[in-house]
C-alpha cells in the first residue's frame, strides 16, 4: 500500500439523491473510519477548529477513536467551514487513493442528515436567505447599517440569534450593484489588446448587496481593456446553504443562474464571479451537485474568478497601458476557496502586474470561515486561528491590507487591531479595487 496520493485529487460526485447520504449510522461509520486515518496522520492540525477537536476527543479516550462517544462527533462537523483545504492541499489520502478520504463533505454529509431529521438552528438558518435579507435591509440601509454599528442593537442580535457583538457584520446598499451597472455603463476602451472579449459578471450577494464597489471596480478594470460586460444576479450561488447541509437548495439555485448565465455563454460571453466562494461553486460544487446536468458542466467550463481573469487577459493580449504604482505597497491574503479552485495564486498575480508592485503575499487561513465566525462561540476562535495572518499583515508594514474573500478581510483586521491598533488599516480591500486605484478609476 503507498503511503500517499501522488495524484491530483478526484472528487466523487455527491450522492445526495440517494437514501444511504442521509443514513446517520452509515455516516458515523465512515466518520469513525476517516477520523482514525486523521489521527495517525495529523497534518491538518492547524488548518482550522475541526481537528484540534478531533485530536482532543482522541486524545482524552481510553481507546483512541473506537473510546471517543459517537454523540461527540457534532463537535468536529461544527467547526468544518468546509474551505476545502484538507481535501486540496494537505490530505494525502484523498481519491484516487484506495482510503478515498473527503472530510469536508463528509462533514456536509453529516449536516445534511440533521437537517433532513429535523435537527437545525431555525435563527441561524435565517442568515442563509441572503438575497431576501439583502433586499429587506436595502429598502431601509440607513438604518440597517446604524444597527450593526449600535451596541445596544448588538448586543440584542447577540442573545437573539447568537451573533457575536463584536464580530464584523457588512454594510447594505439600497442602489445595489445591479442597479449601479445598469445606470453607469462604462465606456469599453476599442484600442485595448483584449478589446473583442465580452464577460458577464455573476454579482454575487455579497458584491450585489453589500459591497458593490467591487463589482464597479471590476467592470472599469475590463472596461479599460476592451472588455464589454454585463452584469447579472439571478440569484446566491447556494454556499450559506451548503454550510448547513441543504444540498437540495443549492442544487435548486445553481439550476436557476445557470439559465441566467448560459444564454450569454451561447453568445460567447465568459462568466466571472466576484467572490471566490461563489467561483468555487459554479465551478466545482455544483458539478458535483448535478454530475448529469450538462447545463452545469458548461457553466462551469466557462466560469472564472475575476483575478483570474483578468491575469488571462496578461497574459494571451496583454493589459491596456496606464497602471500607476501604489506607493506603501500590498498585504494580499489568499482567500481559502481560492486555493480550493486549484488555479494558483491568482490575486497575487494580478497585483504583481502593478508597476513597482510591492507585495507580501499571506497564504494561510483567516479563521472566518464564511458566516461561521460571526457567531458567538465561534468569533474568539476564529480569531485566534486568524492571528498567524493578522500577524504577517503587521508584520508587512505595507499600506494596503487586501483579500480576494471581503469578510476574510474585514476580520483579519479585527485581528490586526487588537495585535497593533496604531499597525491597522481602516479597512480591507479587495485586489480588484486595488487594481482599478492603479488605473486610477476609482
Amino acid at each position: 500500500m503507498r503511503e500517499g496520493s501522488l495524484e491530483p485529487p478526484v472528487r466523487h460526485p455527491i450522492a445526495w439523491q440517494d437514501p444511504d447520504f442521509y443514513d446517520m449510522a452509515k455516516i458515523e461509520a465512515e466518520m469513525h473510519r476517516v477520523f482514525d486515518i486523521c489521527h495517525g496522520c495529523r497534518r491538518c492540525f492547524n488548518l482550522c477548529d475541526s481537528f484540534p477537536r478531533l485530536f482532543d476527543l482522541v486524545d482524552a479516550s481510553p481507546d483512541e477513536v473506537a473510546g471517543v462517544d459517537t454523540k461527540d462527533y457534532k463537535q468536529v462537523v461544527d467547526a468544518c467551514t468546509l474551505c476545502d483545504l484538507c481535501f486540496m492541499t494537505k490530505c494525502p489520502y484523498v481519491p484516487p487513493h484506495e482510503w478515498a478520504l473527503d472530510f469536508p463533505h463528509l462533514m456536509l454529509r453529516y449536516r445534511a442528515a440533521e437537517l433532513k431529521a429535523g435537527k437545525e438552528d431555525k435563527i441561524g438558518a435565517q442568515f442563509t436567505e441572503t438575497d431576501r435579507n439583502g433586499k429587506a435591509a436595502g429598502l431601509m440601509a440607513p438604518l440597517a447599517n446604524a444597527m450593526v454599528e449600535n451596541g445596544l442593537a448588538r448586543a440584542v442580535l447577540e442573545n437573539v440569534a447568537h451573533v457575536d457583538r463584536e464580530a464584523y457584520l457588512p454594510k447594505f446598499h439600497g442602489r445595489t450593484l445591479v442597479l449601479r451597472a445598469a445606470e453607469n455603463r462604462p465606456e469599453v476602451n476599442r484600442d485595448a489588446p483584449a478589446y473583442g472579449r465580452k464577460a458577464v459578471l455573476y454579482a454575487t450577494c455579497f458584491a450585489n448587496y453589500n459591497n458593490p464597489e467591487i463589482g464597479t471596480a471590476a467592470q472599469a478594470v475590463l472596461a479599460r481593456n476592451g472588455v464589454e460586460t454585463e452584469v447579472v444576479y439571478p440569484r446566491c450561488c447556494g454556499m450559506p446553504h451548503l454550510e448547513r447541509g441543504d444540498v437540495a437548495r443549492v442544487a435548486e439555485h445553481a439550476v436557476t443562474v445557470a439559465d441566467a448565465l448560459l444564454p450569454y455563454v451561447a453568445e460567447g460571453y465568459d462568466v466571472i464571479a466576484l467572490v471566490p466562494s461563489c467561483a468555487l461553486m459554479l465551478k466545482f460544487e455544483w458539478p458535483l451537485i448535478l454530475p448529469n446536468d450538462a447545463r452545469i458542466k458548461t457553466l462551469s467550463d466557462a466560469t472564472f474568478d475575476v483575478a483570474e481573469y483578468v491575469v488571462d487577459i496578461a497574459r494571451r493580449e496583454g493589459l491596456a497601458p496606464g497602471l500607476a504604482a501604489l506607493p506603501g505597497g500590498i498585504a494580499v491574503h489568499i482567500a481559502c476557496h481560492s486555493r480550493a479552485q486549484n488555479m494558483g495564486q491568482k490575486a497575487a498575480e494580478m497585483l504583481k502586474l502593478i508597476p513597482e508592485a510591492d507585495l507580501a503575499v499571506i497564504e494561510r487561513c483567516s479563521g472566518h470561515g464564511g458566516s461561521w465566525g460571526i457567531f458567538k462561540g465561534n468569533f474568539q476562535t476564529a480569531l485566534k486561528v486568524g492571528k498567524p495572518v493578522a500577524r504577517q499583515a503587521i508584520a508587512s508594514g505595507k499600506a494596503f491590507v487586501a483579500s480576494e474573500c471581503p469578510l476574510a478581510g474585514e476580520h483579519i483586521v479585527q485581528g490586526m487591531e487588537r495585535l497593533d491598533a496604531a499597525k491597522t488599516p481602516e479597512h480591507a480591500w479587495h485586489p480588484i479595487q486595488l487594481f482599478a486605484r492603479a488605473y486610477g478609476l476609482n
